[in-house]
């Protein structure tokens, strides 16, 4: 996953096809690699940069978890919210997150992208994953100790699988790795389970970064296609289906991210009040005062879109009543 390497350096179980996932990676990665600009030549100020992390992480969390409410509506026989859900996530992912990943400059050469990858997967296999998984044994989460440490062992070999796939792309020699196969974790409306405060902090902060490297991996997997490597393209996509179907799907179930529709038209409200009401302009006023204007004017008219999502998911609550 990219979220340590990105700061420094979507989960979808509906039934979406390789085909429908590689299209809207190939439209994120449009413009995307250039060099974090505010204006002209001068880069983005550090707290910007942080912001659009910021921002990129909860819109890839936006995603998956609208994905997941999508099923949970159809499971409830709410068509119509279900494509509210979906249609959202798209936005959130195509629009929001593409736009903020273009401002960091978050793709680059494959070699590049690579060692991004490297970095974030060796952290979360060597630090993250594992202290989640002592912490939560030492707090009777055993569940979630399991789940942590199946997880650190994949990236474990994730890490593994892109550093094969560097030395292929660096020296022009050698077959990139097949990609994994996931194993697709179906989240239905219940409550958590795990207990401690600390377990759910972590299992948040893991779902974030889930939700994060899938959208990620694709943009990866789609300049990949760009340049002519089709097999470390279907690498970066079997990784992302891990990240998203396995491990933020199966945080999201021990987290009981997902409720009844009711209850997750609700947290969607809240959810998209904040971000238009705080989040957003409290980022854009930070970006105006150091003269990031074009990433103020980003954050600015996400804040318009979110509020607009709020509406949608209040109208559609009000029906549901």
């Amino acid at each position: 996953m990219l979220r340590h390497s990105i700061r420094t350096v979507l989960v979808g179980l509906c039934a979406l096809t390789a085909a429908s996932q590689a299209a809207p990676a190939l439209a994120l990665a449009t413009s995307v690699g250039t060099p974090p600009k505010a204006h002209g030549s001068r880069a983005l100020r550090a707290q910007t940069l942080s912001d659009l992390d910021t921002a990129m992480k909860g819109e890839g969390f936006a995603y998956a978890s609208y994905s997941l409410f999508a099923a949970q509506a159809d499971r409830e026989g709410h068509a119509a919210v279900g494509r509210l859900f979906r249609s959202t996530a798209q936005t959130e992912l195509n629009e929001h997150l593409r736009e903020a990943a273009t401002l960091v400059g978050t793709v680059g050469t494959n070699a590049a992208n690579l060692r991004q990858a490297i970095r974030g997967e060796t952290h979360e296999h060597q630090v993250m994953y594992r202290r989640f998984a002592a912490q939560a044994r030492q707090d009777g989460d055993t569940k979630a100790a399991e789940l942590f440490t199946e997880i650190a062992a994949d990236e474990g070999r994730h890490r593994d699988a892109f550093r094969t796939a560097l030395a292929v792309v660096t020296s022009g020699h050698g077959t990139v790795p097949a990609p994994p196969k996931a194993s697709t974790v179906t989240v239905a409306a219940g409550l958590p389970q795990v207990r401690a405060a600390r377990t759910k902090t972590n299992l948040d902060t893991a779902m974030h970064g889930e939700g994060l490297a899938y959208a990620t991996y694709m943009l990866f997997a789609a300049r990949a296609k760009q340049t002519g490597h089709p097999g470390l393209a279907r690498l970066w996509e079997g990784t992302a289906a891990v990240e998203l179907h396995e491990h933020f799907a199966g945080e999201a179930a021990l987290a009981g991210r997902v409720g009844t529709t009711k209850e997750n038209l609700r947290k969607a409200v809240a959810g998209e009040r904040a971000e238009a009401t705080t989040v957003y302009p409290g980022f854009a006023k930070r970006a105006t005062a150091v003269g990031d204007t074009t990433a103020a004017a980003y954050f600015r008219n996400t804040a318009a879109d979110e509020a607009r999502h709020a509406a949608a998911f209040q109208a559609a609550l009000n029906r549901l009543r």
